[in-house]
């Protein structure tokens, strides 16, 4: 997809999305968007690289998002966030205002970013992740379970031996959250969540 001569207004998940939206407002995160609008045949493959794949069609999804926000305005908000997008109609308050410094909102808007280099896709995966993992949280661990055995209880999720480095710890949760991550063809969703919980407990842990 050549996105170097796009306008304002040529993203083509922009009116798929807001049709989901308007027949379902609430309830969605940027994962279970990007289904909906595969089951559609909306959103295919968009680089042979499965984190350049992922990170664009994420790029498309949140271009969309934050130029319906200004397409929707006065009438309607949606609120643009990864992890929760909602449409409402609009309530005069400070919350429901774009902010037009938010360099998250800018970098989306920014269709030159759209062919970011392979390290800065990495980097803002894992940026998208840790903020998943602060979404979902982390599973309680049982009291009577020592530290050790927790580990070594998460290290097993990952498929990872007792004596993995931290070095080795990241890497193999990356590819992992990457295989598993549910806006990949063959994603599961329980899957990711145990591995970005059990991540996050070594990660703490470290």
């Amino acid at each position: 997809m050549d996105l170097d001569n796009y306008s304002e207004y040529d993203n083509p998940l922009i009116w798929p999305i807001i049709s989901l939206l308007q027949e379902k407002p609430t309830g969605w995160m940027i994962h279970t968007l990007a289904d909906a609008l595969r089951r559609q045949d909306l959103l295919n493959t968009l680089d042979d690289d499965p984190e350049k794949d992922l990170f664009k069609r994420n790029f498309l999804l949140m271009n969309a998002l934050y130029q319906l926000q200004e397409i929707l305005l006065p009438k309607q908000w949606l609120q643009a966030q990864a992890m929760d997008i909602r449409l409402s109609h609009n309530m005069a308050s400070a919350q429901n205002q774009i902010d037009l410094d938010d360099p998250l909102r800018g970098y989306y808007l920014d269709w030159r970013n759209y062919n970011t280099d392979a390290q800065a896709v990495k980097a803002l995966l894992s940026s998208f992740w840790r903020r998943y993992q602060s979404h979902i949280g982390s599973s309680k661990t049982d009291p009577t379970t020592s530290l050790s055995s927790s580990n070594q209880q998460d290290l097993a999720i990952l498929d990872l031996p007792a004596d993995a480095t931290a070095s080795q710890i990241r890497r193999q949760w990356r590819k992992l959250a990457l295989r598993w991550h549910p806006d990949r063809p063959n994603g599961d969703t329980e899957q990711f969540r145990k591995i970005c919980e059990a991540w996050q407990r070594l990660d703490s842990n470290t």
